[in-house]
């Protein structure tokens, strides 16, 4: 590592002003400052110092993402093996799978790195730190036989319209993640939905086979036009179609653990998004239509869909959701609530988590602003009271 610092040492001033790359200053401290914690500090204004800065944060994400993403690369090869009928071993399926999701890794990092980049230069600052948990966030949540073309439409959709206008990184109202998964969904709902989008159907550098047309619906799909189905550990163990990293909640889990061992999650709205879920489902079994989603056991609605992945990874998100303390109950609660009545009444979205974050993320300040103003009006009302 010394000489990597050396190095950089050595090769700073030609990106510094005057120097002959100084065009691409934004884009040597991004590496810099990814590669090693900065040792500048503040010169005026008074600021709480700590080890971890954001890019430390960021990168214990992506760390928390890889169970789930790993599972899911496995999953994609064990989906198109088991569709097509064709013999594999563990190792086949997991490398099909990674060649499979590794395209949309890399075009929604070039795609939204790149677009940062640009950012960066023309504004004079420093490349932002949020896209590295974005940019692999999205590859997880969209089908594996979405286009690499939608994805880069869409990602470039998000960083701007979601993000850079907004001023950047931890000024974004919405997720970005989901607001290119909202913008797939809306624009190209074909490629997005159905039971032709969940199994890859091409044979990949000699592995699996080249089949048009697999169908395969998801759980959520079936329970929505047909009827409930029964639950089984494939659910828990995520070997069922759906998207790319959300189908396991053993891997979801252990991400979960590392989030809030670390510190980066809090535990409050993600406790409170299963509860507010589970509670709902419980509502709909014993009042609700009789439909086969609504006759889901609660449980189930947990396991399915993108539940477990929107609750651990982002509703958690610290820049777009509620940031006191008792306000993080009540954003996840409704969290859990809205997307289990979302699932439940909406006819034509048999996913609801995605909406349901979405729209609390506008209500986050909102619930913030009343909590503050309670506590507020108790202390004063508590100190006329002692006066």
């Amino acid at each position: 590592m010394n000489a990597l610092r050396n190095y950089l040492d050595k090769i700073k001033p030609n990106f510094e002003e005057g120097g002959k790359y100084h065009a691409f200053r934004s884009v040597f401290d991004g590496f810099e400052t990814f590669l090693f914690v900065p040792n500048t500090t503040s010169k005026t204004g008074t600021h709480i110092h700590d080890a971890i800065d954001s890019k430390r944060i960021m990168s214990f994400v992506v760390i928390a993402l890889m169970p789930a993403l790993l599972f899911g690369m496995y999953n994609v090869g064990y989906q198109h093996f088991h569709a097509t009928g064709t013999e594999g071993g563990f190792w086949e399926m997991f490398f099909y799978g990674f060649l499979a999701v590794l395209p949309k890794i890399i075009v929604s990092y070039v795609v939204g790195l790149g677009i940062e980049f640009i950012v960066a230069q023309w504004k004079k600052e420093e490349i932002q730190e949020g896209f590295l948990v974005s940019g692999m966030l999205i590859p997880m949540i969209v089908p594996v036989d979405c286009p690499l073309w939608m994805l880069a439409i869409a990602v470039a959709f998000s960083v701007v319209f979601a993000k850079e206008v907004f001023g950047g990184t931890g000024m974004n109202i919405f997720n970005p993640a989901l607001v290119t998964r909202a913008f797939l969904f809306f624009a190209y709902p074909a490629s997005m939905s159905g039971d032709r989008v969940w199994v890859s159907g091409d044979s990949i550098f000699g592995l699996g086979t080249s089949v048009d047309g697999l169908t395969a619906a998801t759980p959520l799909g079936i329970a929505k036009t047909v009827e409930c189905p029964p639950f089984s550990w494939d659910m828990v163990t995520g070997l069922i179609p759906g998207s790319i990293g959300e189908t396991s909640v053993i891997a979801i889990a252990i991400g979960a653990v590392i989030l809030l061992w670390s510190g980066v999650a809090s535990w409050k709205t993600m406790l409170s998004v299963f509860v507010g879920g589970a509670l709902m489902g419980m509502i709909f079994n014993a009042w609700g239509p009789d439909t086969g989603i609504a006759r889901m056991p609660w449980y189930e609605h947990l396991c399915l869909g993108g539940f477990c992945f929107g609750a651990v990874f982002m509703a958690t998100d610290p820049v777009t959701s509620s940031r006191t303390e008792n306000g993080k109950f009540v954003y996840g609660f409704l969290i859990g609530a809205m997307a289990i009545i979302i699932r439940v009444l909406n006819p034509g979205y048999p996913e609801g988590m995605m909406m349901a974050i979405l729209l609390m993320n506008i209500f986050a300040p909102l619930i913030d602003y009343v909590i503050v103003e309670r506590n507020i009006s108790r202390r004063a009302k508590r100190a006329m009271s002692n006066n």
